[in-house]
């Protein structure tokens, strides 16, 4: 067993912050993280926050896993994304098998990372799968080491009217083809492109329902429900990143007149204004966030289990968040006025940022349906709230 890391995440992510910040635009330009700061990242733990600690992982509660997210993404988005990303995959870990688990977190610099969307099919032979797959919106797998693939599974054992069923399939990073298609408008330094395996043999010990099988790990935190935590992890990044967006806005507010006047953007009431209920729909958003995964943290270290209301609420505010996030940054963007839309200002990239964060399907505007189901006492499939 690798013994556990004693880092602190939160106080390493402040710690990185200004050095993170000041690469922003160098790591939108090569559209995923250097390697030198992927790697920093690793070395102090960011990516381990929510790992078993029975494979070297930190375990840390979610306020705590949450808070360094958000710290990072405030430095720069794209790399509070590639951190949730790596924490959030290595969730994973609680529903492996131990012994694989532990070879595949090998070091404490393993990054894993993975997409859920069953893109793949794996058609099951023997002990073994055989896997083709291309997968889309593939974040941070420039600096990882192992994936997993979300995979439809071919069995021809299986009865003929069994259910399809899907897995994620988990092989080294070596063993699949990168595909440049990350061209876009915003978090640009994720490098989220797709994916590719052919005919690739993956071990069934290597595959995992996040959906049908139970963890492994009795631990606290795997007792919540992945896909809610995932969703918050989006949320925590787009709170960071529109956190940021008004203290620059801020900052250009103090020096800027527009055109033709004598006052400062700052000295503007409708600016103040504006301004203010930015921040009281950021704090609330934040607040709201805090109460629901505080909640489901209490019931889960109790000993109890998350009802179908409390996985709604925890997904409600996820996708509250993530869109007033959005709403709070194109407020500090529209703000800026005509400074906001050149390269050199932080806010535009806030700005695109921000509305590509907005469309992962943890947090679409479907939330807002199954949730809405949930809270009427709808007849209600929970599996992936």
């Amino acid at each position: 067993m690798i013994a556990a890391m004693h880092a602190d995440p939160l106080a390493a992510a402040r710690a990185l912050a200004p050095t993170i910040r000041a690469r922003a635009a160098e790591i939108e330009g090569a559209r995923t993280l250097p390697a030198d700061l992927a790697a920093a990242l690793a070395r102090a733990g960011l990516f381990r926050t929510l790992l078993p600690r029975r494979v070297g992982g930190l375990q840390t509660d979610p306020a705590t896993a949450l808070a360094t997210m958000e710290t990072v993404a405030e430095a720069d988005a794209s790399t509070g994304w590639c951190v949730m990303i790596g924490a959030t995959a290595g969730m994973a870990a609680a529903w492996l098998d131990p012994a694989v688990a532990a070879s595949i977190h090998a070091t404490p610099e393993t990054v894993t990372g993975g997409v859920f969307a069953p893109m793949g099919r794996a058609v099951a032979d023997g002990d073994h799968y055989r896997v083709d797959g291309r997968w889309q919106w593939f974040s941070g797998h420039g600096h990882c080491q192992w994936l997993s693939g979300g995979c439809v599974v071919i069995d021809p054992t299986a009865p003929a009217d069994a259910p399809p069923a899907a897995r994620m399939m988990f092989f080294p990073a070596a063993a699949a083809t990168p595909l440049d298609g990350w061209h876009v408008s915003g978090l640009a330094g994720t490098g989220s492109g797709e994916v590719q395996v052919s005919g690739l043999r993956v071990p069934r010990s290597h595959s995992i329902s996040l959906v049908a099988d139970p963890p492994r790990d009795d631990g606290a935190l795997y007792r919540l429900p992945p896909f809610g935590l995932l969703a918050h992890g989006i949320a925590a990044v787009m709170l960071g990143n529109a956190r940021a967006a008004l203290a620059e806005f801020a900052e250009l507010a103090t020096d800027k007149r527009p055109q033709g006047g004598r006052r400062t953007l700052a000295e503007r009431a409708t600016v103040q204004s504006e301004l203010a209920r930015a921040h009281a729909t950021l704090r609330a958003a934040r607040a709201y966030c805090a109460d629901a995964v505080g909640g489901a943290w209490r019931t889960v270290t109790e000993g109890g289990t998350l009802d179908p209301a409390a996985r709604a609420d925890l997904r409600m505010a996820a996708t509250f968040a993530t869109r007033s996030a959005a709403d709070v940054a194109r407020t500090a963007y529209d703000l800026g006025g005509g400074s906001s839309v050149f390269l050199s200002s932080p806010l535009q990239r806030r700005f695109r940022d921000a509305h590509v964060g907005t469309q992962h399907a943890m947090i679409a505007p479907a939330t807002w349906e199954l949730s809405g189901r949930v809270l009427l006492g709808l007849p209600t499939d929970t599996a992936q709230l």
